[in-house]
């Protein structure tokens, strides 16, 4: 069977076609890391180490997995109040950030629970929405 030349072009456009999605992909993928450089890395630090005493690490963290449902208001709409992380006190306020997507903060959620240690469950963007829908107060209590 011999083939023709629209063949080959039909060949090149799903070639064409799959590294441009390969693309998107991959920078999807590293929108987490970068999300958290641009709006967390200033306070919780670059490897997610925290402030001393003043702002919790988010590395090695055992907040996270208990406190799961909470985190995405938490970074919508920020946090006020005493916090406990690794058996340290915590009483900054963390602010929020109501520009972020529901996808920005799916990335950053599933970057934070899974570097530095931590091992968290991964979030759709669907739970993601489902919990936002619930955020209280202007410090998502």
């Amino acid at each position: 069977m011999k083939l023709g030349p629209l063949h080959w072009v039909r060949a090149a456009a799903v070639v064409v076609a799959v590294l441009l999605l390969a693309g998107c992909f991959t920078k999807r993928k590293d929108e987490g890391a970068r999300l958290y450089a641009q709006h967390c890395a200033n306070c919780h630090g670059q490897q997610g180490e925290g402030l001393r005493r003043l702002i919790p690490p988010l590395a090695g963290s055992d907040y996270l997995a208990p406190n799961r449902s909470r985190l995405p208001c938490q970074l919508r709409k920020g946090l006020a109040g005493e916090i406990t992380v690794n058996g340290v006190k915590y009483n900054q306020l963390m602010p929020g950030n109501e520009a972020l997507t529901d996808s920005e903060i799916t990335n950053l959620l599933n970057y934070i629970q899974n570097t530095w240690g931590n091992k968290g469950e991964v979030w759709t963007i669907r739970e993601v929405a489902d919990e936002l829908k619930y955020c209280g107060g202007p410090h998502g209590l």
